[in-house]
């Protein structure tokens, strides 16, 4: 890797995606070695490892490290590399492309801010350039950029490429996503990569590097209400230490010692008295992006799956019928009343599929009528769980409106929270929340927790 670049502090995750053997691997694997960005000796070692083994060189090799990968030329498994540039930092996401490994797809997709969708221009757009597109969509990713890879098989040619373009924006203007850019490519040649060949004069477009350049990166949802799903409670007895530790990441918002702090789905409050930090120095404020910890001033029950929120800022939903989009992978259909578990942050809750409301055909875009959600079907539907839970919709916070689904302890599918819905249990949980949001630390309580505080002896033994 070049280490003369100066270190950048902004970062972006990017993810390729893309119908299974249309260069993703290969595109990567050129802008890696292009940059200068590979590990010293790592290209010139593949190289002669394709000689002794007498297959042609690929720069898809530099990221498949699987002996399937290599043996079949696929990408099973979600694979992450890095390299920086003057202006920031980049992890780069490879996804694989064949339909049985959408699930790895879907998995590196979740965490990226823009994409690279990868379409060979000799096949040209297939179902999975469509069924990805749909799913980034679905996945809120707005920031794509579309490689028409494989140009030196076409000769080039403009048409072809056009006609690409054509039919290819056509079908995503339907999933309301507008790529940033077409580029004509061949990774294998390095054109249009990291340069502007001559072999396409008419392109007068970025490179994909300059492309990458123009993205935005996320900035990290400060300014949003506070939002920490509580992943565990720890208790310190060691040396006469006394501490309850709530710990958690924060995923929007930021916290203050002073701050009054609202626990959902319970609706219980406190203040925050300390933040607390492992091997370091203790902080006053945590940010967005940060795991931490803290102590409060009442000692008050406080489990894994709540979410912290502040008092004065707008609190989750909280409910146990949600209107959702859900992405199915299971091996078996995802059927009415069979129990399910969803994960939501760090909360766990039991889920049924109450009723379907629309099944869509990803390839296709229209909608089918089905009372089931098969494999790789895409469905809008009406999930019940079995206790209330907190969440936020997509809409509003990402970090909290996106969930996994769990069949036989396997992640089976996962979606998007798109609506709260009322229950029979609506006006009830008003009445606690606001009771709990309500309740005051009375006189006696206060006194007797200053006496043990004093370690003052009330009782004695007769």
């Amino acid at each position: 890797m070049n280490d003369n670049q100066s270190a950048p502090n902004e970062s972006m995750n990017i993810v390729v995606v893309g119908h299974v053997d249309h260069g993703k691997s290969t595109v990567i694997g050129r802008l890696l070695a292009d940059t200068g960005s590979l590990p010293r000796g790592r290209l010139d070692q593949v190289r002669e490892k394709c000689r002794r083994n007498s297959k042609p060189f690929e720069y898809a090799f530099l990221l498949d490290a699987l002996k399937d990968e290599q043996e079949q030329g696929i990408t099973i498994d979600s694979a992450r590399c890095f390299f920086r540039t003057k202006t920031r930092r980049y992890t780069i996401i490879d996804t694989p492309g064949h339909v049985e490994f959408v699930k790895s797809m879907v998995t590196g997709a979740s965490r990226a801010e823009a994409a690279l969708l990868v379409i060979d221009a000799y096949e040209g757009v297939q179902e999975n350039s469509k069924r990805h597109a749909f799913l980034l969509s679905m996945l809120g990713i707005k920031q794509i950029c579309i490689l028409i890879n494989k140009m030196d098989l076409i000769g080039y040619r403009k048409d072809l490429y056009e006609d690409i373009v054509k039919r290819y924006t056509e079908f995503l203007n339907r999933i309301n996503l507008t790529p940033q850019y077409f580029i004509p490519i061949s990774a294998t040649e390095g054109v249009n990569i990291t340069y502007i060949s001559e072999k396409s004069v008419w392109y007068k477009g970025p490179t994909v590097l300059e492309a990458l350049e123009m993205f935005k990166a996320d900035i990290l949802p400060e300014h949003k209400p506070l939002r920490m799903p509580v992943q565990g409670v720890y208790k310190f007895t060691g040396g006469g230490d006394t501490r309850r530790i709530i710990a958690g990441t924060i995923e929007s918002g930021r916290i203050s010692t002073g701050d009054k702090v609202i626990f959902y789905p319970s609706g219980k409050k406190s203040t925050i008295k300390s933040i607390e930090a492992f091997n370091s120095e203790n902080k006053s404020i945590v940010t967005a992006g940060f795991a931490t910890g803290f102590t409060l001033e009442e000692q008050i029950y406080i489990k894994r799956g709540e979410i912290a929120s502040l008092a004065n800022e707008a609190a989750p939903q909280v409910t146990t019928k949600i209107r959702a989009n859900i992405f199915w992978l299971g091996r078996e259909a995802m059927q009415r009343e069979r129990p399910y578990s969803m994960k939501v942050g760090t909360a766990r809750v039991g889920v049924t599929l109450e009723s379907i409301v629309k099944v869509m055909d990803t390839s296709e875009i229209k909608y089918i009528p089905k009372d089931r959600i098969d494999k790789y079907d895409v469905a809008e539907c009406i999930l019940k769980t079995n206790r209330e839970f907190a969440f936020d919709t997509i809409q509003d916070i990402v970090q909290t409106g996106r969930f996994v689904i769990v069949d036989n302890y396997e992640i089976s599918g996962g979606g998007i929270i798109l609506e709260a819905l009322n229950d029979r249990q609506v006006k009830i949980r008003r009445n606690v929340i606001s009771r709990n949001r309500k309740w005051e630390m009375s006189f006696i309580f206060g006194e007797i927790k200053k006496l043990l505080q004093r370690k003052t002896i009330l009782f004695k033994p007769i």
